[in-house]
């Protein structure tokens, strides 16, 4: 399977997951998500990540060890100091 982009990454995320915000940063082998969603509200950070994991489903198994990711609600993005915000 080819190495898949940031934006194939952040697009199967976000067919699975509905989010407020999104993003995705990665060279095809190591990638870094900042995930926003409701879904995530009363979930642990456990529980989040096997949220994405779903939204991922097969088509990442092979590269999923290599996803890192920031999972938070609403109100902790809109809380999070403004550093956490990439432009």
């Amino acid at each position: 399977m080819a190495d898949p982009t940031p934006a194939e990454v952040q697009r199967f995320i976000a067919q699975g997951l509905p989010c407020e915000h999104l993003e995705v940063e990665g060279d095809g082998r190591h990638f870094f998500a900042t995930i926003v969603s409701k879904e995530f509200e009363g979930a642990s950070r456990v529980a989040r990540h096997q949220k994405v994991y779903r939204a991922l489903g097969d088509r990442m198994r092979e590269q999923i060890h290599a996803l890192s990711m920031k999972t938070l609600t609403p109100a902790e993005w809109a809380s999070a100091p403004a550093a956490t915000h990439h432009h």
